[in-house]
């Protein structure tokens, strides 16, 4: 058990905001400062490998991927004091209960993810997450539209805005998706 107080941190945003940058820059400052730190990415994500956490901007850091939270758990070194799980939005229903377990014990998680999905909607169990974390920033991508700040993540199929019958979870980067502000978010309706 960690000899801190245990926190919750979440960092969300639209897609292309910064997110796991921040991320990485957290964890790199808890190893200065020789904290014991392990990271976890749903094993859906595979998009830059499947061992590290990659900004889109090119940073990282090492990871283990993992199937769901539930793994989180077994995987969990005794010696850990930082615990940081990216792209949270793609794990199970479980996740807000397993961070709220390990904060409970001492331990400062660090959760990153998207806080809607290309619709505009609340994804998977962020909500939670951010409900229940002592700190909660939302970044802001840039409208590649307009150029004003962005909150949405816009998905494409063939070219055109994905329409709200689209699956949830599709994983791509900047071939299927970009940042837009609210203005220029577009999810037409299903025919």
């Amino acid at each position: 058990m960690a000899s801190h107080e245990g926190s919750v941190e979440v960092i969300t945003g639209s897609m292309f905001s910064g997110k796991t940058d921040e991320l990485i820059r957290r964890l790199r400052r808890a190893k200065i400062a020789r904290q014991k730190v392990q990271v976890f990415k749903p094993s859906v994500d595979t998009r830059f490998g499947t061992a590290k956490v990659t900004s889109h901007a090119g940073t990282d850091f090492d990871a283990t991927p993992v199937l769901g939270a539930g793994a989180i758990l077994q995987m969990l070194e005794p010696d850990t004091t930082v615990v940081a799980i990216d792209e949270a939005q793609f794990f199970d229903g479980e996740l807000p209960a397993v961070v709220q377990g390990l904060a409970d014990r001492g331990l400062r998680l660090i959760v990153a993810g998207l806080d809607t999905d290309f619709r505009g909607e609340p994804f998977g169990p962020m909500p939670a997450l951010m409900a229940q974390a002592e700190r909660v920033d939302k970044l802001h991508a840039i409208c590649m539209v307009c150029g004003d700040a962005a909150s949405r993540t816009q998905r494409f199929v063939d070219g055109r805005p994905a329409r709200h019958d689209e699956p949830i979870v599709v994983v791509g980067a900047s071939e299927l998706y970009e940042a837009r502000c609210r203005r220029h978010h577009e999810v037409p309706p299903a025919p």
